[in-house]
């Protein structure tokens, strides 16, 4: 007997629609990222290839979970108010026909550029065909019980993956195919903070958290492994001894201090005032960066973001 479809709401996806994503299945999704379209048109490239080497032309930012998540974080681009759930209990996405899909929905969702004298050519070509798959577009990925397939799959096929979890799973991420890099978002330094900004639908939220970063200290041997601190100006700018411990107990190769950006439907719940500038964000990330063994290694203005780390080493920019 077959379990039901995921129900995912005409309503909502029409709405995703209009934002331009693109479903390759009943609940996972392609949506070309703004550096995409930039990095064609020359305007510039997201942080990630600074720090990374990811060539931001050949990103595919994908989701294998839209409408699933265990929180209602008033910093997310989703519209939240159309949750889905927190678990999939039904026949899901196959993770064959999501890596066929996916780069046949980015060429779709690309073709626009065709036409534009603007675009680089010799990039919107390997755009078609992209190299790296940003698992972190909305919705949570360790909510798909077949992502570990999903990352294996798209390594077997030579393709990066770069996973990014709210850490409501650690269960989950104990078990994780490890991808090219995995992140833990943080946007709180204590539980009262998560509880305002994260809005979790699970009462034990906190300790889950914090179960996930000492599961990512262990994965450190496995993979390159990444915490992500959104900084949310009025907010959660306080504490950053508190979130100094939490970088401790993960121990991640990198730190990622990053502006709240005012897009999507985070604009309905916060004001642009939220929104810090880089210098308060640079200046904060040093905060952090005394209290955490850490110290600042490389910074990207136009993103707003601070990359720390103990130790810069060579092979942090990957070669592709």
């Amino acid at each position: 007997m077959s379990m039901a479809i995921a129900p995912i709401p005409n309503e909502l996806r029409s709405l995703l629609e209009k934002q331009q994503y693109g479903f390759v299945g009943n609940h996972s999704a392609v949506k070309i990222c703004a550096w995409t379209k930039k990095s064609l048109l020359g305007k510039g490239s997201c942080y990630k290839q600074k720090f990374y080497g990811i060539k931001s032309h050949r990103c595919c930012q994908i989701t294998p979970a839209v409408g699933f998540c265990q929180n209602r974080c008033e910093i997310c681009w989703r519209p939240v108010e159309y949750t889905v759930g927190e678990k999939m209990d039904f026949d899901v996405d196959n993770p064959k026909d999501i890596v066929k899909k996916a780069p046949e929905m980015q060429k779709k969702l690309l073709s626009g550029f065709g036409g534009n004298e603007k675009a680089n050519k010799k990039n919107l070509e390997q755009a078609k065909d992209p190299m790296h798959y940003a698992i972190s577009l909305a919705g949570e990925p360790t909510v798909y019980p077949k992502l570990n397939e999903l990352i294996r799959l798209l390594h077997k096929d030579g393709k990066t993956t770069f996973v990014v979890t709210n850490g409501m799973l650690p269960g989950v991420l104990e078990k994780i195919e490890p991808p090219t890099q995995l992140y833990v978002s943080i946007d709180a330094p204590n539980e009262g903070l998560l509880k305002k900004i994260d809005k979790p639908v699970l009462k034990d939220a906190w300790k889950r958290l914090n179960k996930s970063l000492e599961v990512l200290k262990n994965l450190k041997k496995k993979t390159r492994t990444a915490l992500r601190v959104t900084l949310v100006k009025g907010k959660n700018m306080q504490f950053p001894e508190k979130y100094a411990e939490m970088i401790k107990k993960a121990d991640s190769h990198f730190v990622e201090i990053k502006a709240y950006m005012f897009v999507g439907a985070s604009q309905e719940r916060l004001a642009i005032e939220n929104m810090p500038l880089h210098p308060e964000v640079v200046e904060f990330a040093k905060e952090i960066a005394k209290h955490s063994g850490y110290k600042v290694i490389d910074e990207q203005p136009e993103s707003r973001v601070v990359l720390l780390m103990k130790k810069d080493f060579p092979g942090r920019i990957m070669k592709f």
